[in-house]
């Protein structure tokens, strides 16, 4: 643990990606290979399973440091993260732990089911055994929420300078459901076998925004468009006869969409497809906020297969015939994805083909992009015609030109404090917009909350008036007196029965503070509705 923790405070102490990866290659390079392993498994994301509850950790850790329950909850909300305000309030002694990070996170394995005495007493031993930043470390694994400025393919690059092996195979073996419980450092990374290549996807090609207008991309007629569809990337397998679907996010997700097994039988093996997962509800794209309802569920009743039907819309031809074919152009791919579509349109399966544009101008390509609403896609995706199919985001030859964010003109009514750099001011927020009664009375009723989108100076204005205005306080939230306009901004919007305004969106963020407006211009739910696509 001693060497993980050293790890872990090298990478959270710098944002160069150098020093980042020159951390990570020389730790690879000397630890045991089980704590390799379980390396690779925390900074991917296959954490183990949570053993104790947040609330047990704070009041555990407040018995040990002698403290009561309420200054805990005003250090936490001070420092911002739990683990660090643990580490912080018990004191250090001069015991010490030898045990690896592997032997600990077997423990925090058996730990999950020990009745609540046993997690009590080994909390408090074990937070006593470690200098503050093991502590922090320790308490982040036992909460689940390890997440640090590691990318996996920072991780990848560094594990490919320790151990030679290639980055862009080292990707491929990393992506697939293997277990750290299970697997052998010589198993995962090093050794080479061909079976364990049929159920993993190839590591997923990401696209650059595009920054103001296109035409900086040169000749339209190089580049092939189609839209961006709002879904969940996914790739699509068919090897030795089973269907593996994965998401972006590294998530096999085959049985949350059982209408794909159709295409076993009719889609040739060995043939990987590149798509996005949607919603299709009435014959046409639904929203993401339909799709929300397959997201995360662990049994697909046979009433949601039949209200909220899935679809795969097909980009791209990565495997054919059992043949990596990602280094061909892309538009000779292209014409191996029509052709394959073309042979099975006559069956009726979960599966249609993104359309592909090419344009005469880039006027004729910004008329395209104003569609978009009306499709309920993003925007437009352009792909160089002769690009091969690549690893990770790399700029050049895939682009995204998104559409403007929706926008609105909203209250600030809530805060609380933000975390890390943050902690000391509130930069969380909540927002609210007019609502008409019956009675002719006007409300503010929240609809979004939203945390980045001000300056530095701006969030401690901000900050200042809240702590000047604050109406009422409910914990770490504080009701604030309405005055502060915002314009802001969102990328989806839906109809939704689980908001009190009725209107969910997507990735709301603050785009601008309205200082010439006051409340009264604030805009209203109906305003708000009626941007949802008809």
């Amino acid at each position: 643990m001693k060497n993980f923790s050293e790890l872990i405070k090298a990478l959270d102490s710098s944002n160069k990606t150098s020093v980042k990866v020159d951390a990570l290659t020389e730790y690879f390079k000397n630890a045991n290979d089980k704590d390799r392993v379980w390396t690779i498994a925390i900074l991917s994301h296959r954490r183990p399973p949570r053993p104790v509850n947040t609330t047990l950790l704070r009041m555990w850790a407040t018995e040990l440091a002698n403290i009561p329950l309420w200054l805990f909850e005003e250090s936490y909300h001070i420092v911002g993260d739990l683990a660090e305000t643990i580490a912080l309030v018990i004191p250090t002694t001069k015991n010490q732990s030898d045990k690896s990070l592997t032997e600990f996170v077997e423990e925090m394995i058996a730990l999950k089911k020990k009745p609540d005495d046993e997690k009590r007493d080994y909390l408090h031993s074990n937070w006593l055994a470690l200098n503050y930043y093991e502590r922090f470390v320790f308490t982040k694994l036992i909460t689940g929420s390890f997440r640090i400025g590691v990318s996996q393919k920072l991780m990848t690059r560094a594990l490919s300078k320790a151990t030679g092996v290639d980055e862009d195979i080292l990707a491929y073996k990393l992506m697939g459901d293997w277990d750290p419980v299970k697997v052998s450092f010589q198993n995962l990374v090093l050794d080479e076998k061909a079976q364990d290549a049929y159920s993993k996807p190839f590591p997923f090609y990401l696209a650059y925004a595009i920054e103001g207008e296109p035409e900086g991309l040169g000749d339209v007629s190089q580049w092939s468009a189609e839209h961006k569809w709002d879904g969940i990337r996914s790739q699509t397998l068919i090897r030795n006869g089973h269907l593996y679907v994965w998401s972006r996010g590294e998530e096999l997700v085959t049985d949350k969409y059982p209408e794909f097994e159709k295409l076993l039988g009719i889609i040739p093996d060995g043939t990987v497809i590149d798509g996005e997962i949607l919603p299709w509800v009435d014959g046409t794209v639904g929203t993401f906020n339909d799709l929300q309802t397959r997201i995360g569920r662990k049994t697909v009743s046979a009433a949601l297969l039949k209200k909220t039907p899935v679809i795969i819309k097909a980009y791209d031809l990565l495997e054919w015939q059992g043949q990596d074919i990602r280094q061909l152009p892309y538009i000779e791919r292209r014409q191996l994805l029509e052709q394959l579509y073309e042979s099975i349109k006559e069956f009726e399966l979960p599966l249609q083909l993104s359309e592909r544009k090419t344009f005469t101008s880039w006027d004729d390509a910004m008329h395209e992009k104003a569609r978009s609403r009306e499709l309920r896609s993003e925007g437009l995706m352009f792909k160089r015609m002769d690009s091969p199919y690549l690893v990770g985001r790399k700029k050049g030859d895939w682009w995204k030109w998104k559409l403007e964010p929706y926008a609105i003109d909203a209250v600030l009514t809530y805060a609380m404090r933000g975390s890390g750099r943050r902690a000391t001011l509130f930069t969380d927020y909540t927002f609210a917009l007019w609502q008409d009664n019956e009675d002719g009375t006007r409300e503010l009723v929240t609809f979004a909350k939203a945390y980045s989108g001000l300056t530095d100076a701006e969030f401690r204005m901000v900050d200042d008036y809240i702590k000047k205005n604050t109406l009422d306080r409910f914990g770490p939230v504080r009701s604030v007196t309405p005055k502060l306009v915002f314009e802001i901004g969102f990328e989806g919007i839906a109809f939704s029965g689980r908001h009190k305004s009725g209107v969910a969106t997507r990735f709301p963020r603050i785009l601008r503070w309205r200082h010439d407006k006051k409340i009264e211009d604030a805009n209203s739910i109906d305003d708000l509705k009626d941007m949802i696509p008809k």
